[in-house]
């Protein structure tokens, strides 16, 4: 047995007598200060010699940092040009030649013109190839951020006093290349809108990268994403409906814009265009197999079948000799210009409207983006930079911002595209950015009859994969429960309130999830496997033993203010004692018994009387001897925490049942420690290694005398 001195100098406890210890501090006082002179000098120094080398610019220092914001400087001259070119081609055109349909419809969805859909994939593409490091990600338009630009740009629409029917077709060549002297109709003013929303996406992008706040991500499960995504496929799928019936209705806005542009359907269905029906149905019919056909033999076919293309090629051919504009009064693409605009800067008098929509656009994509990259790089075996990823993606946000372009992001869709057809670098997305260009050059012209139902099919059709996901729900509910609900709430918030309260509210409930699960753990009481060292759950395996005198007590969390009261109650559930009701119980009956000892013997007279009452009261016997705690799942202890365990552990002597905790990690040790847990006893004795080092030890000792009181224990 040591002395109350050793344990104290074990646990890091100074002793020292306020005599001796007020000589010793005015004997070396002066040195004491010398020192810590010193040490603030040192300190300084330090300081002084990293800002010089942050700050300080030289030649490699700048090379380095030209390499790694611009990763093509590092593997372009490494290219393998025989063993890569023919897949990065043959990726790059299909890619490409998917991405012409899909510019065109999505920059619906997004409140613009279809010009400005193709200036964005042709500037993501290039300005990616540049500084991006996955080699297999296709970044452009993404449906969902097309949907939360689209929603922006029509509320500025109608800020702005701007008509919102949707039968204004395309406006001429010469007002959208005369922006700059002035003119600006509903079309420049959309870009406008569309265009500083992007920018600002951007500089929140750069900035989280330069700050390096990419944990936000974190925070965005798997679960809350898809959820997120599938609920706003449901937002996207309604506003594409009334292109498929040709009708004209105001887009609603604000929270229930779904539910209200239902309404506006059915109110209005008797208006259908039959003409922009059947197509779309004919559509629909020749799309769907052939997507189905690329999914079912995708490993056999050396490249998907350009169904989209095909679909926009024969209907703009039908749509134009068959006069179907003129005739039936179907809504058509109209004028699609060629060559690039001049640049123009964001509206900056815009942004402090925009600049909260801007957030959320900038934190989904880049989620996006940074899922995918990292995904495609660990199937693939190499690295990526999540930070540069930030800094590509917040580029290509940026800069295409003054080239009348709006958002854009990685696309799964796109993306599994250019894997599968042999992409090996990023120099296909160069080849896709040609293939935008040529369109953009010559062929832009040649889709002046395409119909605008032909456009919402393809935008229909692409939401495939999101609205699956109700197929995966029964195996996601066998595997987590608690993900299942975070998919469905954020799912249902998304589509019925609005996109970006749904992530919002997807978010929040994803934390609160983590904080009831933490809140209300796990709490479970152990048995041993018969000749091992293995202690495990009673209720989840059989065949475990139930230590006789001893309960083992597990609690699957950290300990914090949150959930101290449920570890209290689990302790005294499973354990079968309340200390507390004990004690209480003990006081009362000690009363009793008092008042009954009055009758016969004076209290005053025979001090006695009570201390026998409570050496009476004291020997009332349990099923156990000894508590132990395993702490191997409990991560960490805040002050509630530390002060909830000396709580248990006071509480328990008082009975007489001494605490034991083991598999402490040394952040609980240091927690306990400075929470002055060991001042009355010794670490050795209170702590143990493993649950079988403390289940030896108790039983040892039982064995013995029966009493820790004789091993510092108490």
């Amino acid at each position: 047995m040591t002395s109350p001195e050793a344990n104290k100098a074990e646990s890091g406890l100074a002793l020292s007598t306020p005599a001796s210890s007020d000589r010793k501090s005015r004997k070396f006082s002066p040195i004491i200060l010398e020192e810590q002179e010193k040490k603030t000098l040192d300190v300084k120094k330090i300081a002084v010699k990293r800002l010089k080398k942050y700050c300080s610019c030289t030649p490699t220092k700048a090379k380095d940092l030209l390499v790694d914001l611009f990763p093509v400087i590092r593997w372009f001259p490494k290219y393998k040009w025989k063993e890569w070119i023919l897949g990065d081609i043959m990726s790059g055109l299909i890619v490409g030649i998917l991405l012409v349909p899909q510019s065109i419809a999505y920059s619906l969805l997004a409140g613009q013109e279809p010009i400005y859909g193709l200036y964005t994939s042709f500037f993501a593409c290039i300005i990616y190839t540049l500084m991006g490091t996955s080699r297999h990600i296709s970044v452009g338009i993404f449906g969902v951020l097309c949907l939360m630009i689209g929603q922006v740009v029509d509320r500025e629409l109608q800020f702005a006093g701007f008509d919102l029917s949707d039968d204004i077709n395309s406006t001429t060549q010469s007002e959208m290349f005369n922006q700059s002297a002035g003119i600006c109709g509903r079309s420049c003013f959309a870009i406008r809108v569309g265009s500083t929303l992007t920018f600002m996406a951007g500089v929140y992008q750069v900035a989280m990268g330069i700050f390096q706040v990419g944990f936000i991500s974190v925070y965005l499960s798997d679960s809350l994403l898809s959820g997120f995504a599938t609920g706003a496929s449901f937002t996207i799928l309604t506003s594409q409906v009334k292109y498929l019936l040709g009708l004209s209705i105001p887009r609603a806005h604000g929270p229930g814009s779904l539910v209200q542009t239902w309404v506006y359907i059915f109110k209005n269905i008797h208006h259908t265009n039959i003409c922009d029906l059947v197509t779309s149905v004919l559509c629909l019919l020749l799309l769907v197999p052939l997507k189905e056909i690329n999914e079912c033999y995708k490993s056999k076919l050396k490249a998907p079948i350009p169904g989209e293309l095909l679909v926009v090629v024969l209907a703009t051919l039908i749509s134009h000799y068959g006069q179907l504009s003129a005739k039936f009064n179907s809504a058509v693409a109209g004028n699609i210009p060629t060559g690039f605009m001049a640049p123009t800067s964001p509206d900056w008098s815009m942004i402090p409207r925009i600049a909260a929509d801007a957030l959320p656009i900038s934190i989904i994509g880049f989620a996006i983006t940074v899922s995918l990259s990292e995904m495609f790089a660990k199937k693939h075996g190499y690295t990526v930079r999540a930070n540069q990823e930030m800094f590509a993606i917040g580029t290509c946000n940026i800069i295409p911002a003054f080239f009348h372009c709006f958002t854009t992001s990685a696309a799964l869709a796109k993306t599994l595209v250019k894997e599968s057809t042999g992409c090996k670098t990023q120099l296909s997305s160069i080849v896709t950015g040609l293939v935008l260009l040529l369109v953009l050059l010559v062929i832009a012209p040649l889709f002046y009859s395409l119909q605008k139902c032909v456009l919402g099919v393809i935008t229909i059709v692409n939401l495939r994969g999101a609205l699956r996901k109700f197929i995966e729900l029964p195996r996601m509910w066998k595997v987590s429960k608690v993900d299942t609900v975070v998919w469905f709430v954020t799912m249902i918030s998304s589509a019925l309130i609005s996109t970006e309260l749904g992530l919002l509210i997807g978010v929040s409930f994803s934390v609160i999830c983590v904080i009831v699960r933490t809140q209300v753990p796990r709490a479970t009481m152990l048995g041993r496997l018969e000749g091992t060292e293995i202690y495990e759950d009673l209720r989840r395996y059989k065949n475990l033993q139930n230590l006789p005198g001893i309960k083992i007590f597990r609690f699957e969390a950290p300990l914090y203010y949150a959930n101290k009261e449920f570890f209290k109650t689990s302790l005294y559930k499973h354990t079968g004692v309340n200390p507390t009701q004990v004690i209480v119980a003990k006081r009362k009956a000690e009363r009793k018994m008092i008042q009954e000892l009055k009758l016969k013997v004076t209290v005053n007279s025979s001090p006695s009387v009570k201390t026998e009452v409570t050496m009476q009261l004291s020997k009332q016997d349990f099923e156990f001897h000894t508590v132990i705690i395993d702490c191997s799942v409990v991560q960490f202890l805040d002050t509630a925490g530390i002060a909830t365990v000396k709580e248990v552990f006071k509480d328990f002597k008082q009975i007489g049942i001494p605490i034991l905790l083991s598999n402490c990690n040394a952040s609980v040790i240091d927690s306990l420690r400075k929470g002055g847990y060991f001042e009355n006893g010794n670490i050795h004795t209170l702590v143990f290694y493993s649950v079988h080092d403390a289940v030896m030890f108790a039983s040892n000792v039982h064995q013995k005398n029966g009493d820790y009181e004789a091993n510092s224990l108490c």
